[in-house]
């Protein structure tokens, strides 16, 4: 599978940024080998993020995001910068470009924002071919431990270098292979996937969850039995041995936990891409807010993907209900897609995210942050569906949870 093939999640993002006319547009062509982003002297030629995805072996598949410079104080400069800072909010990697002038306070501003933010940042010192690099600017690298280089985007000068600084930058966390299924399921066991084809469900095709889960059963060298829920029970039947466990969508999860006996292991898909991508304890906790909740609070619903909403949306539609129905109560519901996700985090009294199969790690660990750090409970699609059809202790069991 190709770089460009590979699901956006998959992917680890590396965000180059700096002031306009440093030559980051430049650098990123350098660094994919090819003519991706406009190169001019103009500054500001760069206006919303340029996304391209690369093999930057042996990490594996990246994308790069060239973004607009942050120092565009303009009315439409500052739109431009919010569009950086969302590509930044999804780094592995920030590469922070500085141009023949070195280190400013601007510079070092933006290095302290992207340590506040938990990024792991680069410094390139562009232009070599212009200017060297001056000693309090190497000082600076050393004591604030910013790996850094110089480079030369112009005449191909230590892009390599560049490179391995980018890959050795990338967390060791995650750097390593999915295990959604790490500690559930072994050689031989025994797995039943319940994926239900309703409405909802994509034609010709599963969903990235299942796919993903699917796969790695398989590469366990388990056996997997892919069911719908009104074949369940047929399906349990013909087995002969009893499963290690059944993972089903969460929206079937009342009606699987009926049929499954209570000595076999049942969780979500969603609820193992909680545990993969963020932190199942926190997801876990959050839940327990939906007991406290007030008539009137404000509830935020993020959904990593983009579709048109259909008429038993998940997230518009059934999440909503369900928690009205297992409250009593009535609130204010607020719904954000793709990269789309609030400032005002603060207004709400409790966040419930998708199982962030289409973000990458690192942007799913920094939104957990974020709401933790504002002291906004957040809690996952599978573990709240879970809480209001009565079963969540049951779910998140196989995690000694």
């Amino acid at each position: 599978m190709s770089a460009e093939q590979t699901p956006r999640a998959l992917r680890h993002i590396i965000a180059i940024i700096g002031r306009r006319n440093a030559g980051k547009s430049s650098l990123l062509n350098a660094l994919t080998e090819q003519d991706i982003s406009i190169v001019s002297p103009e500054a500001g030629t760069t206006t919303d993020a340029v996304a391209k995805p690369y093999e930057l072996l042996p990490l594996g598949p990246v994308t790069f995001y060239d973004t607009a410079g942050l120092d565009d104080d303009s009315s439409l400069g500052q739109q431009r910068i919010k569009s950086t800072r969302k590509a930044l909010y999804k780094a592995d990697v920030a590469v922070l470009v500085v141009n023949e002038d070195g280190l400013g306070s601007f510079e070092k501003q933006i290095a302290a924002d992207v340590r506040e933010m938990q990024i792991p940042l680069v410094a390139a010192f562009n232009k070599c071919d212009k200017a060297t690099l001056r000693p309090e600017d190497e000082t600076f690298c050393r004591e604030n431990n910013i790996p850094y280089t110089v480079v030369s985007a112009l005449e191909n000068k230590n892009i390599t270098r560049l490179k391995e600084l980018i890959i050795a930058a990338v967390p060791e966390e995650n750097k390593r292979p999915i295990k959604l299924l790490d500690g559930l399921v072994e050689a031989k066991d025994s797995v039943i996937l319940v994926t239900p084809i309703d409405t909802s469900a994509p034609k010709g095709r599963l969903i990235l969850p299942q796919v993903q889960i699917l796969r790695e059963v398989l590469d366990t060298k388990a056996f997997a039995t892919v069911t719908q829920t009104e074949e369940l029970a047929d399906s349990l039947a013909a087995l002969k041995d009893k499963p290690r466990i059944v993972i089903t969508d969460s929206q079937a999860i009342l009606q699987v936990d009926k049929i499954v006996p209570p000595e076999i292991a049942l969780t979500t898909f969603s609820i193992l891409f909680a545990r993969h991508k963020a932190d199942l304890q926190i997801m876990a906790e959050g839940a327990k807010t939906i007991d406290r909740l007030e008539n009137g609070d404000k509830i935020l619903i993020a959904e990593a993907c983009s579709h048109h909403a259909q008429d038993d949306d998940i997230a518009k539609v059934k999440i909503p209900n369900w928690l009205s129905r297992y409250t009593g109560k009535k609130f204010e519901f607020s719904f954000r897609t793709g990269s789309d996700f609030p400032e005002n985090l603060e207004e709400y009294r409790l966040v419930i995210h998708c199982g962030a199969c289409m973000l990458n790690k690192a942007e799913m660990n920094r939104r957990l942050r974020e709401c933790v750090r504002r002291g906004v409970p957040i809690t996952n699609y599978g573990i709240a569906i879970s809480k209001t059809q009565g079963v969540l202790e049951r779910v998140i069991k196989p995690f000694g949870l």
